[in-house]
């Protein structure tokens, strides 16, 4: 039993240190984490990504040169939007496909399509001087991709947020606030097995 009490105060001041250049990500993680007491800040470290089909891959590839940086405990996500009309694109790539062509290229690429079934896959990296390697957790979420952008308003939402809408919604997650969208979101459902096995 003394054990046992003489662990909890321990717990509480753990801080992780979540890995990403994306404030938004951070605010999604940072309201899961602190649901489950789990304190954690938000790091920006530049780091280069490999090229990989796997998420898992790529995560666990970043994590190892995150930490080799900094000799924190932390975490970074790499996530990816599949979408089954265009063969599972952009899958791993979202990021640079958002980038170069954004929303309104994927809707031109969707503009013939009847299946408008996507999904979206999220993998949280932790990694810590505990460890040997990095342990993985994983999320996903179903839904289709719009026929045109829709955000609650100008600002809200990011990346493919505006286009993308979870089967169990009749809304985007641009549409939604960030509490809504982390009961639907891949983030939410790796964040939160994360933070299972992170106070157990």
């Amino acid at each position: 039993m003394l054990q046992e009490e003489n662990r909890k105060p321990e717990l509480k001041d753990r801080i992780i240190f979540f890995v990403t250049n994306n404030i938004n990500k951070f605010n999604e993680a940072r309201r899961i984490l602190a649901e489950n007491n789990v304190a954690v800040g938000m790091l920006r470290i530049k780091s280069s990504e490999i090229q990989s089909e796997s998420l898992e891959e790529i995560a666990k590839a970043s994590a190892k040169e995150a930490f080799k940086n900094c000799h924190l405990p932390i975490i970074v996500e790499d996530a990816g939007l599949f979408i089954d009309a265009l063969n599972g694109f952009p899958g791993p790539y979202a990021a640079y496909t958002y980038k170069t062509i954004g929303n309104q290229g994927v809707l031109k690429l969707m503009r013939n399509a009847q299946n408008r079934k996507a999904h979206f896959e999220s993998v949280i990296a932790h990694l810590s001087a505990q460890q040997k390697a990095p342990i993985c957790f994983h999320g996903q979420v179903d839904g289709e991709i719009t026929t045109e952008e829709r955000r609650s308003d100008t600002k809200s939402g990011f990346g493919f947020d505006p286009i993308f809408q979870p089967t169990k919604s009749h809304r985007t997650f641009a549409e939604m606030s960030i509490t809504e969208k982390n009961k639907y979101s891949h983030r939410a459902k790796a964040i939160r097995n994360f933070a299972k096995w992170y106070i157990s």
